[in-house]
């Protein structure tokens, strides 16, 4: 059955055209991706509007925070929106529940359309700015080691870019081991608490519409099961596919695969656990700006560089990007 999507442009697609897109874009959480049309989620439903690629203006990834996000107090929460922006000006919002289905539109958007922009008026403002700003603080005079090093760093990034996905995981299971670390036990144990609790209030709700002693059962079921599938879904606790052993085997296991594809490069830069294009990359900044002359010297500047960021400092979206990505892989090391 075919949910004809409504459009929001004053653009419209013709109803052959639009069945077929829709039929065959690559959806990503409620949104979705065509040749002829982004098809994009009202509040309760998925991809019940649509915008012809023609009339759509820029396409940008925004993250809400919860205030405790702001004050370090409370609960700390991020919603993840999608914005379209088309016409002239207008322009609508779709909220996401995984933040990475967001991050694989985007790119779906920049692999098809690379004529559509992808990030803000006030970003790409932002963006020139800073750009600006990192070519005035390069060093003119560079020495023939500072060169040297660079080139080589240059190199190493080159090699570590053909296999992306490696640093990635890399990455994901830093990641993943500093949450798993950083757990407070309270929480587990009250999560253990309540699925037990839901468990047991199922259990009950099936035992008396077996029994037909009381007009209650469906009702204790529901909400027995709503509570196990809740705390399932949000990891808190251990289970038997994500608990610290499981993790810790992710972590070595990413290890490892990069340290197999780094044995044939003769002097890698940096120790194959931080082997990471962000952090090659911070590390050439580190000498065209004159803070370090050679790799080494590159290496420490980086470690000192992470060390002094933290929720206060504000940044670019790129250095966000690059810390976001190599931070947690220095802070379960504790920058060894």
């Amino acid at each position: 059955m075919f949910f004809k999507p409504s459009a929001l442009s004053r653009m419209r697609l013709d109803d052959a055209a639009l069945r077929a897109d829709k039929k065959s874009c690559k959806k990503y959480g409620p949104c979705g991706v065509g040749q002829k049309a982004l098809y994009l989620s009202s509040m309760f439903l998925s991809r019940r509007f649509y915008v012809p690629i023609s009339a759509v203006k820029r396409v940008y990834k925004k993250i809400a925070m919860s205030k405790g996000g702001f004050s370090g107090q409370g609960a700390f929460g991020t919603i993840p929106y999608i914005v379209v922006e088309y016409d002239n000006g207008n322009k609508i919002e779709c909220t996401f529940k995984f933040e990475k289905n967001v991050d694989l539109m985007l790119a779906a958007v920049q692999r098809d359309h690379p004529e559509i922009k992808t990030m803000s008026a006030q970003a790409e403002k932002n963006l020139k700015r800073a750009k600006a700003e990192e070519k005035a603080r390069l060093k003119t005079d560079l020495s023939p080691e500072a060169v040297q090093s660079i080139e080589q760093i240059k190199r190493a990034r080159k090699y570590l870019e053909k296999r992306p996905e490696l640093s990635k995981k890399l990455s994901t299971a830093s990641k993943a081991k500093r949450v798993n670390s950083n757990a407070r036990p309270s929480y587990k144990w009250v999560a253990i608490a309540v699925t037990f609790a839901g468990i047991v209030a199922a259990a009950y709700g099936v035992y008396e519409m077996i029994t037909k002693k009381g007009s209650l059962g469906i009702y204790f079921t529901l909400i027995g099961l709503a509570f196990v599938f809740m705390f399932a879904g949000i990891c808190i606790k251990p289970t038997a596919h994500r608990n610290q052993r499981e993790v810790d085997a992710d972590l070595q296991k990413a290890r490892s695969d990069m340290e197999a594809y780094l044995h044939d490069f003769q002097d890698f830069p940096l120790p194959a656990r931080y082997a990471h294009p962000a952090a090659l990359t911070r590390m050439i900044r580190s000498i065209e700006e004159g803070r370090a002359e050679n790799i080494a010297q590159a290496y420490e500047d980086l470690k000192k560089g992470l060390k002094a960021l933290n929720s206060s400092v504000q940044v670019s979206q790129q250095e966000y990007d690059e810390v976001v990505a190599i931070k947690p892989m220095f802070l379960v090391e504790d920058y060894r």
